[in-house]
């Protein structure tokens, strides 16, 4: 933990790190929310602040905005930042439709267009990193830099395995199955409140959603090789699954990549060490000269 902080701190230069510390709360802007048109449908996101270039958070699989309430008011004191509900997630409208990467991709734009900025840095987690890598394909003259939070840049199984995995969520007893599942990324959290909000927010995204998502991943289209050009960050939770072939695969992919690998925290790397994740966020910034 002391050496994770020090080597964070080392990255961000004092003057820039002190300021953003320093910096009086009374001087962020009061959060706006706002929903924009896609498809017939509206999409809820929540903006701080303004400026051409935007740091837009992207949550993970049948999460919210809300998962970001530990980044995007801090770091809305510095930058313009976007925090967006997918279509069929939190204040997002829920149409009976495919929630495809593509879909969420161009949610994002449309978001983006409404706020008034040109270009973002995205932060995707967990599934949110197939989504704005699927942005970046489609919108790269709108992409300053990615990072990937507990999310993955090849498929996590193949096709066989995936379908066993989604078969029990397509079923009755969905909320039984996807609790499970759902218990399972949580149980490193020690805290057992925080444990259970993360897992009656997740339960509250629609059954028909959640299934139609994970089955969108499995569109090989997603896990092309093809290069990522822009900086790109990746913070994981040390864990068996994340393998020396994923970081040697990732690098290259991504000739800018910071590949970080933290150990004491859960898939929910946000939320456990929200001081330290937001540093390495900062440090990334400065760094490329983003946002």
């Amino acid at each position: 933990m002391k050496r994770q902080i020090v080597i964070l701190l080392k990255a961000v230069s004092a003057a820039a790190w002190i300021s953003f510390l320093t910096q009086s709360s009374s001087a962020a802007p009061a959060p706006e929310s706002r929903f924009v048109g896609l498809d017939g449908a509206k999409v809820h996101y929540t903006n701080y602040g303004a400026g051409e270039n935007a740091v837009l958070f992207v949550h993970g699989w049948a999460c919210d905005e809300t998962f970001w309430s530990a980044q995007a008011p801090a770091l809305g004191e510095k930058f313009h930042v976007i925090t967006i509900d997918l279509p069929g997630h939190g204040q997002s409208d829920k149409p009976k439709i495919q929630y495809t990467m593509d879909l969420y991709a161009r949610a994002i734009d449309a978001v983006l267009n409404d706020a008034k900025a040109k270009a973002a840095t995205l932060v995707g987690h967990s599934n949110g990193a197939p989504v704005i890598r699927q942005f970046y394909r489609k919108f790269p003259a709108k992409t300053r830099g990615l990072v990937i939070v507990d999310g993955a840049l090849r498929p996590l199984g193949d096709r066989a395995a995936m379908e066993k995995f989604i078969a029990p969520l397509r079923g009755p007893n969905y909320a039984e199955s996807a609790g499970k599942f759902i218990d399972g990324i949580t149980r490193p959290i020690k805290d057992g409140p925080t444990r259970e909000k993360i897992k009656t927010a997740m339960l509250r995204t629609p059954q028909d959603v959640a299934v139609s998502e994970f089955e969108a991943t499995l569109d090989p289209e997603l896990w092309r090789h093809d290069k990522i050009n822009v900086p790109l960050l990746m913070i994981l939770a040390k864990q068996p699954g994340w393998t020396a072939e994923d970081e040697r695969f990732a690098h290259e992919l991504a000739p800018e990549l910071d590949y970080q690998m933290w150990e004491g925290v859960s898939h929910f790397i946000m939320m456990d060490k929200p001081a330290e994740f937001n540093a390495a966020l900062i440090a990334f910034f400065e760094k490329h000269g983003l946002p």
